[in-house]
C-alpha cells in the first residue's frame, strides 16, 4: 500500500519551545530589526526557515558520540573518527577540520586568487563570492540557460554552461583561472542538482587546461539523491556510491558541514595536491587551529563523522527530498511562484512574479520576506539583488538575474503540522499581493550586505 502521508523517519526524543507571537507584536520586532530578518532575535520567530546551515537536529547516536568527543589538543581519537569518515567520502589523502564552511573558503581562495585571478562558478554562494572578491579575484557564475527559468521544468537546472566555460578559459587563459568550482546542488540556483555528466564534462575540460576543479559540496548528499532518481546509469548506485564518483572526478572540496553532516558546527576542505595542502595548513594553524582540530571541539568531530554516515541513509533521504518537495508542489498548486522543480534543501518563490508591480532596484524579494514573517512569523531569506546585486560606477544598481526568496528547511527539525502552518500563510500572503510595496536600503557593509543591512519600506 502507497501511503498519502509523509511520515518523519524518527522518533522526537527532545523538544524545544516556540514562542508565539501576535502579528501586531511581529510589527513591532520587525521595526525594531530595521526590516532585515537576519536581525531579528530568535525567540521572535515561529517557523524559522532562514537557514538549513547549522539547524539541523542530532541523532541519538551524535549525542552519544559527543559524550565520548576526545579534546586533546593534537591527534584525538575523534579527529581520526573525523578525518577517516572524510577521506572515506572523498577519496583525498589531505583533510583540513575547519569550523565552518566560509574557513576553509577562506583558505583556500586567499591562496589560490588574488589581483587577477579569476574563479568560474555554476554559481557562487554568497560566502564564497565574498572570500573570492576578497582576495581580489573576481568570480563568475555561468549555469545553464535553463536555470533562469523558474517555472521550467529541467532534471539537472544547476548544470554549469560547458560551451561558457571553454570560452571563458580562451578569454581569460587558463593559467589566470584560480579554480572552476561546482556546487553541489546549486543553492543560489534554486537548490537545483548537478548531473554526473555535467561534471564529468567539466571535470575533462578542465584536465585538458590544467585547471583546479574544486567541489562545493556542502549538499553532496541531496545532489546524489536527484542522480539516482534522474540521470540514467545510475539506478542501481547507493548515494554515498554516487557521491563519491563526484568526488573521483575534482582536485578538491570544501564543505559545510552544518548541511549534510547533519551537526550545528563544522566544516573541512579536503585536496589531492601535496604541495597546496601544505601552503594551507600553514594557514589554517595561524588563523582556525592546529591541524588536527582547526577550530573544532573533539565532540563536535565525532558528531561530524556520524553525521557524514547518516545522511546516506536511503529512508532519510527519501523523506528529506519528498517533504521539501511537497511544500513545494502545494504552494505551486496555490499559485505561488516557485523555482520548478523544487530543490532538496529548500523552496524557492520567485518574488518578480509574485510581485510584479515592485521593480528589481525595490528589493521584491525582501518586501516578501517581510510580509511572511509579519503574517506567519516565518524568517526567510532573500536571495537576490539584496544579496547579489552590485553598484556600477555612479552608484547605480546592478541587479541579480532572479529575485527570489528561499524557504530553507532545517534537517530533522520541523514536522508536517508545521509545514502545513507555511502552507496556510501563504494562502494569506497571496490575498494581499498586489498592494505590497518594496523597499530601499538605508545602511550596508561592503561585503556580504544582506547579513547586516538595514532597510525602510517605501
Amino acid at each position: 500500500m502507497k501511503h498519502r502521508t509523509i511520515i518523519e523517519p524518527f522518533k522526537i526524543k527532545s523538544v524545544e519551545p516556540i514562542t508565539l507571537s501576535t502579528e501586531e507584536q511581529r510589527a513591532e520586532f520587525l521595526t525594531k530589526a530595521h526590516f532585515n530578518p537576519f536581525l531579528l532575535q530568535s525567540n521572535q520567530v515561529i517557523i524559522d526557515l532562514l537557514t538549513d546551515s547549522g539547524t539541523s537536529a542530532m541523532s541519538a547516536d551524535q549525542w552519544a558520540g559527543i559524550m565520548k568527543g576526545d579534546e586533546s589538543y593534537a591527534g584525538s581519537n575523534s579527529w581520526l573518527s573525523m578525518e577517516n569518515a572524510v577521506k572515506h567520502l572523498t577519496g583525498m589523502e589531505y583533510v583540513l577540520p575547519t569550523h565552518q564552511g566560509r574557513a576553509a573558503e577562506r583558505i583556500i581562495y586567499s591562496h589560490l586568487g588574488g589581483k587577477g585571478k579569476t574563479f568560474i562558478s555554476n554559481t557562487h554562494f554568497d560566502t564564497t563570492r565574498a572570500n573570492i572578491e576578497y582576495s581580489g579575484a573576481d568570480a563568475l557564475d555561468i549555469p545553464i540557460q535553463e536555470s533562469y527559468n523558474t517555472s521550467l521544468i529541467h532534471p539537472f537546472k544547476g548544470n554549469m554552461d560547458t560551451n561558457k566555460l571553454k570560452e571563458l578559459i580562451q578569454v581569460k587563459g587558463a593559467e589566470n583561472i584560480g579554480a572552476v568550482i561546482l556546487t553541489v546542488t546549486n543553492n543560489s540556483g534554486g537548490g537545483q542538482p548537478v548531473s554526473m555528466a555535467n561534471t564529468k564534462e567539466v571535470s575533462q575540460i578542465c584536465k585538458e587546461h590544467d585547471i583546479l576543479l574544486l567541489l562545493d559540496c556542502c549538499r553532496v548528499a541531496e545532489n546524489a539523491y536527484f542522480i539516482k532518481h534522474r540521470e540514467e546509469g545510475f539506478e542501481n548506485y547507493t548515494y554515498e556510491e554516487i557521491a563519491q564518483e563526484m568526488f573521483s572526478l575534482v582536485n578538491g572540496a570544501a564543505m559545510s558541514s552544518k548541511k549534510d553532516a547533519l551537526v550545528n558546527m563544522g566544516g573541512f576542505l579536503s585536496l589531492r595536491d601535496k604541495e597546496i595542502a601544505k601552503e594551507c595548513t600553514n594557514m589554517l594553524i595561524i588563523t582556525e587551529g592546529f591541524s588536527t582540530y582547526g577550530g573544532l571541539s573533539g565532540r563536535d568531530m565525532e558528531a561530524l563523522a556520524i553525521g557524514l554516515k547518516e545522511v546516506f541513509d536511503p529512508n532519510y533521504l527519501h523523506y528529506r527530498i519528498r517533504s521539501t518537495t511537497y511544500l513545494g508542489e502545494k504552494l505551486n498548486e496555490m499559485g505561488v511562484p516557485v523555482m520548478m522543480p523544487i530543490g532538496g534543501h529548500a523552496v524557492y518563490v520567485d518574488a518578480q512574479k509574485l510581485y510584479p508591480h515592485i521593480p528589481a532596484r525595490e528589493y521584491p524579494g525582501q518586501a516578501l520576506a517581510c510580509e511572511l514573517y509579519l503574517k506567519g512569523g516565518i524568517r526567510t531569506v532573500e536571495i537576490g539583488s539584496v544579496m547579489f546585486g552590485k553598484y556600477d560606477d555612479d552608484r547605480n544598481l546592478i541587479t541579480a538575474p532572479m529575485e527570489l526568496v528561499r524557504l530553507a528547511i532545517p534537517r530533522r527539525v520541523y514536522t508536517q503540522s508545521h509545514i502545513e502552518y507555511v502552507i496556510e500563510t501563504f494562502e494569506e500572503i497571496l490575498k494581499d499581493a498586489s498592494s505590497i510595496s518594496g523597499y530601499e536600503i538605508t545602511e550596508e557593509p561592503k561585503f556580504l550586505r544582506h547579513f547586516t543591512a538595514k532597510f525602510k519600506p517605501l
